[in-house]
């Protein structure tokens, strides 16, 4: 596999090399946009990504809910002092304890999950251009080895600044 990048200066012609790219046979998965400048989703002609993030937190919730009601009622049934006839699972302190696990559980799942959603950390290595940054707009394709050429000549076609390969 191969990592072909183009470069260009207008959006019109990345979601027109994107257009091609489909045409000459690969799928949205086989390409990408990269680019500094956040562009409403599908305005480049990209792959449009759905996303669980909103699961996360209930089930970080659920767990941190759980481990608080283990911990509180586990506690107290362990060592239990029987105090002037009260019972001996409490329940208002134990209210406390669980409104807090389940908040701490929330946060901390949200944030993996931010962390997961984002695909970070990259297990892909991919080829870059720092010009990227500074306004040009990059479509890499994944592709074999024999057709990097055609690639080439399809982002070339589409007006791309620069064609870069991945240095094998």
């Amino acid at each position: 596999m191969q990592s072909v990048l183009g470069l260009y200066s207008d959006a019109k012609d990345a979601a027109e090399a994107g257009e091609n790219l489909e045409k000459a046979g690969f799928s949205k998965d086989d390409f990408d946009f990269l680019t500094d400048t956040p562009y409403p989703e599908g305005a480049l002609g990209e792959r449009h990504n759905s996303h669980k993030l909103y699961v996360w937190p209930f089930i970080g919730a659920i767990c941190g809910l759980t481990v608080a009601i283990l911990l509180t009622a586990g506690t107290q049934i362990a060592y239990p002092i029987v105090t002037g006839g009260k019972p001996i699972l409490s329940i208002p302190p134990m209210a406390i304890i669980c409104y807090e696990g389940t908040m701490l559980g929330a946060i901390l799942f949200t944030v993996i999950g931010i962390l997961f959603e984002s695909r970070l950390p990259s297990t892909k290595r991919r080829i870059y251009d720092t010009r990227i940054t500074e306004g040009l707009i990059g479509v890499v394709v994944d592709c074999p080895d024999e057709r990097a050429g055609t690639v080439e000549q399809v982002l070339t076609q589409a007006g791309a600044v620069e064609v870069k390969r991945e240095a094998a």
